[in-house]
């Protein structure tokens, strides 16, 4: 293992030039091996974890999905936090900003950024508990290809540009997730999930967050400085992938389901048929849900 690490290492050192000494021997970041056998063994848990959850009975899961899902809220929270005075601290030029330039403010930066390279490691569990509730027909391409990347991603970002023009995407995605797992934790207790009505907002934000962050990373390719070029242009290239995926994701669940709903009620099968309740489908409808909703 210790000469896997060496080589690989070498390797992109060669190809990605010397890394941010300012991150050397921290947790998970001296070799790329840990995070890519997570990687692998994530996706291998996706393949096998249905084939095997097949024949069972799903697990509920909800007192651990409240605590859990809380648990990130939190995280969240607190890197959304660090991250906005880390800037203000820093007087970071939201132009472009290197990664050499804010003093101290610079390493509350870094700090914050491993502990959101490390909440993706952690986010693993979203796919384990959907395996495990056989909530399958959310382990979509969307879903699995986000998880995999942004740890592998992350681990790059934080060996070779820790701070500087990198805040942006991550202060973004932090406040994002504040709504995000706050929705799922509340959406754990069954009595709270008449009132929960901001689904469909948390992916507008997600696709504002990957505009805007597409926005302030062409200003660092517009008006440089002296953070190297070649990461705004690979995030650029990432925030069009997943704004593709999450567009297709919104139409899909959303505005289908919509017209959906539409075509049903002007047929008179969704709540009257000429005028007079159709007590017989909202009754059905009725025992479906509850039959869905059983955790």
């Amino acid at each position: 293992m210790e000469l896997l690490d060496k080589t690989i290492n070498s390797y992109l050192d060669v190809w990605l030039g010397p890394r941010d000494p300012r991150v050397k021997g921290w947790l998970l970041l001296e070799n790329y091996t840990p995070t890519f056998i997570f990687s692998v063994l994530y996706l291998l848990i996706v393949w096998l974890g249905p084939k095997y959850m097949r024949n069972k009975q799903p697990f509920s899961c909800r007192g651990i999905l409240v605590v859990y899902n809380l648990g990130l809220t939190l995280l969240s929270l607190y890197m959304f936090y660090e991250l906005v005075t880390g800037v203000w601290e820093g007087g970071y030029n939201f132009f472009c900003q290197d990664t050499h330039s804010g003093g101290e403010a610079d390493m509350k930066i870094i700090r914050v950024l491993w502990w959101y390279y490390f909440s993706k490691l952690i986010e693993f569990m979203d796919t384990f508990f959907f395996i495990l509730r056989k909530n399958n027909h959310q382990i979509t391409v969307l879903h699995v290809y986000h998880h995999a990347t942004m740890l592998n991603i992350w681990w790059f970002v934080m060996n070779w540009v820790p701070c500087g023009h990198s805040y942006f995407g991550a202060t973004l995605n932090s406040f994002i997730h504040v709504l995000m797992y706050s929705y799922y934790g509340l959406s754990a207790v069954p009595a709270m999930r008449p009132y929960l009505w901001w689904k469909k907002y948390i992916t507008q934000g997600q696709l504002t967050q990957f505009v805007l962050t597409i926005f302030q990373t062409s200003c660092g390719v517009v008006w440089p400085c002296a953070f190297p070029q070649g990461w705004l242009y690979f995030q650029i290239s990432y925030m069009i992938s997943l704004i593709i995926l999450f567009t297709n994701f919104y139409i899909q669940t959303y505005n289908k389901k919509a017209s959906s709903r539409r075509k049903e009620y002007q047929n008179g099968s969704m709540a009257t048929v000429n005028g007079y309740t159709n007590s017989f489908s909202s009754l059905e409808n009725n025992v479906k849900q509850r039959k869905q909703r059983k955790d």
